[in-house]
């Protein structure tokens, strides 16, 4: 399979659930704006969200991944089955009871994730009650994850990035149709949570079907790749979930500053979410499949060529969303969200948190490119080491900017964080010799420098004032940032076009 072949569709599918991902956030917003309801049920569902993005998405399929594709093509399809089912069993029993164990602490866990809302007894209760009505989600979602490890590694790509569009059409519907039947109103959403984790379950498991590596149970501690599996996940959940351990402290931090603080930075990192799935997750979900062989094969000069590839890509594409985040921050929040009770207040509270996140965004993108360098040699001593030390400098940076900038200086030290992140997994897989750069590094970000000049030149000219995205009509904001997102793509690569970039230099094959 071509890499950038595959890239286009999961990224293709990205953008769709990307899409409804905004069409989501703008019934949210104009149903319920940036108050209290929107703040319970934020907080209530970072909390599951967290622990799919740490366990299921990240610590899990990290380790999975690597020790399912060495299985497969050491010992075959049969062994690989067994595995699976193993797996499958062992995992889908132990997300039970943390889900239960939730539900059941509900309120404990409030008082921990969000301090702040203890002072306040409404806000308090709704958000227990919403915790309670989300936290089956990681259930859901873990079990998603292990048929999305094993379909990608079968080269199936498509149905894995296509299923998060189920949670943004339950969101939609319960928001625009549910909602009048619930009291208070902001529940649906709670219960969009729950339907969307279902619904994306049941869409897998045709697929593995299809592949013939459908779970049966099988409970079997003594199986060498569960403990192999077991042994990777404990330290790869710090690896590879700084960032989102640093965005639920910032959530506790958040609960102590102005009403609405918390809806702000959630805001602010859906638009930075926008790249970082498009590009980082599509990267990252196409990359360690091939990463891991290349290692099961001890082919460390294509293992070295795949990383060098990743990171070009990953920089040609990023370094312009950047950018465009940091320039277009209020034409973009204004035009999705300054609807209903979303003021022009609300926008520019969440155009500082979305500058501040995209000074990170870059090395965001590139720790999910770097850190599967990592797990699929299955070296987990170093992303942790880097992770503790990241970790510790985002909780400084935090006490240093959230006085003299608010719930804009949280959004800041992630951004930075993530930079340190991604800077020292690079020296480490740099002076490992597990990568070494190929030739020709200096032309190629000197040649991405002017695209990117000529690119802020664009943005500059076609952006205008604050004022006029905040008093302008909705439909000339959604034609005037139309255009410029356009025309900025266009004078971006055609510069790029000019300079000697094609798309032929991007192919490469899978291993």
């Amino acid at each position: 399979m071509n890499l950038l072949r595959a890239l286009v569709t999961v990224s293709g599918m990205t953008l769709l659930s990307r899409v409804l991902g905004f069409v989501r956030d703008f019934v949210i917003a104009r149903a319920f704006g940036a108050g209290l309801a929107t703040d319970a049920f934020f907080v209530a569902f970072r909390l599951p969200n967290l622990l799919r993005r740490m366990f299921a998405e990240g610590a899990f399929s990290q380790a999975f991944v690597p020790i399912l594709a060495e299985v497969k093509n050491r010992e075959g399809d049969e062994a690989a089955h067994r595995l699976v089912n193993r797996v499958a069993t062992l995992l889908g029993l132990a997300v039970l009871v943390v889900s239960i164990v939730g539900a059941i602490a509900a309120p404990l866990i409030i008082h921990l994730s969000a301090p702040g809302f203890a002072d306040e007894a409404d806000k308090f209760a709704l958000t227990v009650s919403l915790t309670r009505i989300t936290f089956p989600y990681i259930l859901f979602m873990s079990l998603v994850a292990l048929a999305a490890g094993v379909l990608n590694t079968w080269s199936r790509f498509a149905i894995p990035a296509f299923t998060p569009v189920l949670l943004n059409l339950s969101f939609i519907a319960m928001a625009l149709f549910a909602a009048p039947w619930f009291d208070p109103p902001v529940m649906a959403l709670g219960w969009a949570v729950f339907v969307g984790g279902l619904l994306q379950l049941g869409l897998q498991l045709p697929a593995l079907r299809r592949i013939g590596m459908l779970p049966r149970f099988d409970l079997s501690l003594d199986d060498p790749g569960v403990r192999r599996i077991l042994k990777l996940m404990a330290p790869a959940i710090l690896g590879v979930s700084v960032s989102q351990i640093s965005l639920l402290i910032n959530t506790v931090f958040a609960s102590f500053l102005d009403s609405g603080s918390v809806s702000w930075l959630y805001y602010a990192d859906r638009l930075m979410e926008f790249p970082a799935g498009l590009l980082g997750v599509a990267l990252g979900t196409i990359l360690l499949p091939s990463l891991s062989r290349h290692h099961a094969d001890a082919d460390t000069q294509a293992f070295s060529d795949l990383l060098d590839w990743g990171l070009r890509l990953t920089l040609l594409l990023t370094l312009p969303a950047a950018l465009a985040l940091a320039m277009l921050a209020v034409p973009l929040i204004t035009t999705l969200f300054m609807h209903g009770e979303f003021t022009a207040a609300d926008a520019l509270q969440t155009r500082s948190a979305l500058i501040a996140y995209s000074v990170g965004l870059t090395g965001l993108i590139l720790v999910k490119i770097l850190a599967p360098g990592f797990y699929a040699r299955q070296d987990i001593r170093t992303p942790v080491r880097i992770a503790i030390v990241t970790l510790i400098a985002t909780q400084l940076m935090n006490l240093a900017f959230i006085v003299p900038l608010r719930h804009a200086g949280l959004a800041l030290s992630i951004g930075l964080a993530s930079c340190l992140n991604a800077g020292l997994l690079f020296r480490g897989l740099h002076r490992l010799r597990v990568y070494r750069p190929s030739p020709g590094w200096g032309g190629y970000l000197a040649r991405l420098g002017v695209a990117l000049a000529a690119l802020a030149l664009a943005l500059h000219y076609g952006a205008g004032s604050d004022a006029l995205w905040t008093q302008a009509p909705a439909l000339e904001r959604v034609l005037r940032l139309a255009a410029i997102v356009v025309g900025g793509g266009v004078v971006y690569f055609s510069v790029l076009f000019m300079l000697g970039f094609r798309p032929a230099d991007f192919r490469r094959r899978a291993a």
